[in-house]
């Protein structure tokens, strides 16, 4: 089989095409998939930038999408043909989070999904989404799903609510898309006056160029009136300080990204007076996936993929995304 893989110590030249063997049939409780489409995300950068190392010879990516080619024995939840997308922490099933590492997340800390074939346990995998291609369905297993749990499993998000997010990257264009289906009202935050159009297209009710307006989060809170209840923070310590600005008293800030870096102040004086949850997360569990696919079988939007790209071309397709000009997910399809 086609795979691509990361020789040590990381950097996108050192991706490379190689042939694998089959993996054969699959065994009690595995299953074996014909992955078609793998999406790109920060965490799978680091690892192929070499800024996040990982094993010598390593088949990068932790989303996968494909179908189902056989099951072994005792598998009850899947049959041959059935659509399905990879889980992110393939070993929490369900409950609240117990793992807070990547030892064990493919494409990271064991082989991803770069890969034309897999045989794995049957509960790394959940089923696909009505309706969605491929490529569609692997922009679920780390954005998707880190913009569900963020906003609707922790924050309880309801209609009516308003939300900030930051940026129009895959997960923050996922929460502006959950928003709107939850039917929260939504302001985004961009350099780009071409992208901000673009989430207006999407449903975003209000914009701010943040180059335009540096104190942007007293911007968000002064149109939420009292503050939006959910900040979407993707950019960590520099962005924290406004996110915090633009938060009602009470409200949610989730921290699911640091592309500013991992140190930093926070105005913890003013996080306090707020009286803010500020709750750092990580992608999700199986059962959250399996709750999340169910609630896009019958959305009414499908997700945003700027580009796509073939296996081969797996370098190019990080190299729009370490560009910044993409609006929303980046897929491969093979």
């Amino acid at each position: 089989m086609k795979a691509m893989i990361l020789d040590a110590p990381g950097g996108l030249e050192r991706l490379r095409p190689v042939d694998r063997p089959d993996p054969g049939a699959p065994g009690p409780g595995m299953i074996r998939v014909r992955l078609h489409a793998t999406s790109l995300n920060y965490h799978d950068y680091g690892i192929v930038s070499g800024r996040m190392p990982t094993g010598d010879g390593r088949i990068p990516m932790a989303d996968g999408a494909g179908v189902v080619e056989a099951v072994g024995e005792g598998v009850t939840d899947f049959v041959a043909g059935d659509a399905v997308v990879s889980c992110f922490f393939p070993d929490w099933q369900e409950g609240p989070p117990r793992i807070g590492d990547f030892s064990r997340v493919p494409g990271d800390g064991i082989d991803g999904y770069a890969c034309e074939l897999v045989v794995v346990p049957a509960t790394a995998f959940t089923r696909a989404p009505r309706g969605s291609d491929h490529a569609e369905a692997a922009t679920i297993t780390t954005a998707g799903l880190t913009a569900w749990r963020s906003l609707v499993v922790d924050g309880g998000l309801k209609a009516g609510d308003r939300v900030l997010v930051l940026g129009t990257g895959g997960v923050s264009i996922w929460a502006l898309q959950i928003a709107r289906m939850m039917g929260a009202q939504v302001v985004v935050t961009s350099s780009s006056d071409e992208k901000l159009e673009r989430a207006c297209s999407l449903g975003a009710a209000h914009t701010i160029n943040y180059r335009t307006h540096p104190e942007w989060g007293k911007l968000a809170h002064e149109w939420a009136g009292e503050g939006v209840d959910h900040v979407v923070e993707v950019g960590g310590p520099g962005t924290l300080a406004q996110s915090i600005d633009a938060v009602r008293i009470g409200g949610h800030l989730h921290l699911i990204g640091v592309l500013t870096g991992i140190a930093g102040d926070v105005p913890t004086a003013t996080l306090m007076s707020k009286q803010a949850r500020l709750q750092g997360l990580i992608v999700g569990s199986r059962r959250m996936q399996m709750e999340f696919v169910r609630a896009l079988d019958d959305a009414a939007f499908r997700p945003v993929i700027d580009r796509r790209f073939g296996l081969g071309d797996l370098g190019e397709a990080f190299r729009l995304q370490e560009s910044g000009g993409h609006f929303g997910k980046i897929a491969v399809t093979f």
